[in-house]
Order: structure tokens, then sequence, then C-alpha cells
């Protein structure tokens, strides 16, 4: 049993699994679960369904609504996993303004594994097309942001059961 369970986010880019993962996780840790898209205002998703990758600006309040979702949960049960991409730096760091105890569980794979995930699912506005420009964008994890690194090569299942693990080691 994992006592005092931080804030998480599912993090990686559009294809490598944030949301079947995070939903596992939750499920298994009985945490509530959400997915960073359904928090995306109709311009973003409208931006990136056509192809069009969102620049920092369009992100900014996207970031902001998870982050407020992390540090306050309206549903009282005080921990939460959210799935985002949290490419960048920057994006992480304000996500830990809102909850500084937050732990990224940075879900990575090689670019051919994930395009071809994502050739074989339909996806309400993520094409293909942009996981080059998410690929470019994302930077590294530094030593100083908590995080659990996981390879997607395996099963989801077999993947939580490995994030799990490491939880109840920290």
């Amino acid at each position: 049993m994992i006592t005092n369970l931080p804030p998480l986010v599912v993090m990686g880019v559009s294809g490598c699994g944030k949301s079947t993962v995070g939903a596992l996780l939750g499920e298994r840790l009985g945490v509530p679960f959400f997915d960073g898209d359904d928090f995306h205002p109709p311009a973003n998703k409208a931006k990136m369904a056509s192809g069009t990758p969102l620049n920092d600006e369009d992100r900014a309040p996207w970031l902001a609504k998870i982050g407020a979702a992390l540090a306050t949960p309206g549903d009282g049960a005080g921990t939460r996993i959210i799935a985002c991409s949290a490419l960048k730096r920057s994006y992480r760091d304000l996500l830990r303004s809102y909850a500084p105890d937050l732990v990224f569980v940075h879900l990575s794979g090689e670019a051919a594994t994930i395009c071809g995930r994502i050739s074989g699912r339909a996806h309400e506005y993520m094409p293909s097309s942009l996981l080059a420009s998410q690929l470019a964008t994302l930077e590294p994890l530094g030593t100083d942001e908590a995080h659990i690194p996981v390879d997607i090569v395996g099963d989801p299942a077999s993947l939580v059961d490995g994030v799990v693990r490491e939880l109840e080691l920290s």
C-alpha cells in the first residue's frame, strides 16, 4: 500500500499510451484519472485537427487548467492522475507551480513504435502528422524533476506494475 501518494502526470508524446496507462494506474491505485485532452478548449482541438501544432500561447491556458485540477481536486479525492503531454520543461514547471510534489510518469519509446500505434487508432483531433513536432518539442526531464521513466515496450498492465513498484519504493 502506498501512503501519501503524490499527484501524477502521465506524460509523453501522442500515441505513447498516456490515456491507457493513466486509466489503468488510476484503477490500480484507487485514484481518479482524467485525460488532459478533455481540458483543451475547442480552438486547440480544431487547430490540431487541421494538422497545425499548438504553440506555447495555445498551451498556457490548457496547462493552467490541468495545474489547477492537480492542486485542488474538486471531488475531495486528494490525489489524482492526469494524462498530459508535458513536453517542455517550462510546461512541467508550470504544472509543478500548482502541485509542487507532482511526479511525472514519462512514457517513451522508439518513434517507429509510436508512429505504428498512432496509425492504428482513430483520434478525434490528433493526426499522426503532428508526431514529429511533438518529438522535436519534447525536452528531457531534469534530475530535479520527480519522475518515473517508463519504456513503452510491453503491455499496459506490465507498465502499470512497474510504475506502482517505483511508487512503493519512493
